[in-house]
């Protein structure tokens, strides 16, 4: 019987892949232990125990960016976050643990190597974070969702991704994803979204394109997320949504997308062939903007900095690409020649090797 330590949360970016490895485990060894290491107030503390998975959680500790009195503070307390993984580990018997970046990761990598506990890394982000850059100095295993991610050891893996979209079957789900979103199976659809707080520019620009799209003979998917301040521009044939509980259905729909380029959204994109415009975030140390470039070099993608995806930019230069099928049709076969469907069971197969004996 194995037990393993999974750390990482803060975000969907670092919960979702974490759930997706923890399930397999799970599956695959009912008589395993999987424990999640996380804080009380990031998004695992509510999806964690959801999904059936022991939350562990210590103080969230951040990095200070400043000299102030934080910073003063974090010494102790970034000891103390270290000293308490440790109790943990060896309470336990934890024999891997396993990181996916976020305030929780580093002080677990510095138990564990204090533990003599092997550490295994998956970094989501082409750009890799602070605390698995160093965590990969010492991990026994490192895996990426990206090619050219810049971490010692790194080797390509691929997203770990929902079990719901690493079966999609895309053309048997089309008929069910179209009468869930009341749109059409038989005219093509552009899902557009910024994510689960949405994408201002995103959703403005859409809206202000609805007629002309539609007057191109596609239908629209437009998840505007729950801040939005966009509203349904009233359009036959544009579906307006704050969320969509069934991604996977508006995957199975979508013929070409428009999107933020975080991490999981590429990869799914990729793994299902979706080409699509890639709009990155345009705030933070510009990781997204690296994420989408494999696939946007490959030709599966186009990438266009939020200030400029305009209304205007969208009529020059994604109406007319709306109208030429095989274009279309090229590009997704470029972006699945990118992506993994498999990114679960390559990245479970470096925890295997890591905690084999003699591994």
């Amino acid at each position: 019987m194995t037990v393993y330590l999974l750390a990482g949360g803060g975000t969907a970016g670092h919960v979702n892949p974490l759930l997706a490895v923890a399930d397999r485990l799970r599956e695959r060894e009912p008589d395993s232990v999987v424990l999640v290491l996380g804080t009380a107030e990031g998004l695992e503390s509510r999806l964690v125990p959801q999904r059936g998975y022991r939350l562990l959680t210590i103080p969230k500790v951040p990095f200070p960016r400043r000299p102030n009195g934080a910073a003063l503070r974090f010494p102790r307390a970034f000891g103390r976050s270290i000293g308490i993984v440790r109790e943990l580990i060896a309470e336990h018997g934890v024999d891997v643990v396993v990181g996916f970046g976020g305030y929780v990761s580093t002080p677990a990598y510095l138990a564990a190597r204090r533990a003599g506990v092997p550490v295994v890394i998956h970094e989501a982000n082409a750009r890799p974070g602070l605390a698995n850059r160093l965590g990969a100095r010492w991990a026994a295993g490192v895996g990426v969702a990206f090619a050219g991610t810049p971490l010692r050891g790194a080797q390509l893996v691929g997203m770990p991704l929902r079990r719901e979209i690493e079966r999609l079957d895309r053309a048997a789900s089309r008929a069910e994803a179209a009468a869930y979103f009341e749109l059409d199976a038989a005219r093509p659809v552009l899902l557009a979204t910024g994510g689960s707080l949405g994408a201002r520019r995103i959703n403005g620009t859409m809206v202000d394109s609805a007629q002309r799209i539609v007057d191109a003979g596609w239908q629209v998917l437009q998840i505007a997320g729950g801040t939005a301040e966009a509203s349904d521009p009233g359009v036959e044939g544009y579906r307006f949504v704050s969320y969509a509980d069934r991604m996977d259905l508006a995957l199975a729909l979508a013929d070409f997308a428009v999107s933020r380029a975080g991490a999981a959204t590429v990869s799914e994109l990729s793994a299902l062939g979706i080409p699509a415009v890639y709009v990155p975030y345009p705030v933070g140390n510009g990781e997204q903007r690296f994420n989408a470039a494999g696939v946007v070099a490959a030709g599966g993608g186009i990438l266009v900095d939020d200030a400029q995806f305009t209304s205007d930019w969208f009529a020059s230069e994604v109406l007319p690409l709306l109208a030429d099928p095989a274009r279309i049709a090229e590009m997704g076969r470029l972006a699945l020649g990118t992506g993994f469907r498999d990114g679960t069971e390559r990245f479970v197969a470096l925890i295997d090797a890591a905690t084999e004996p003699h591994a």
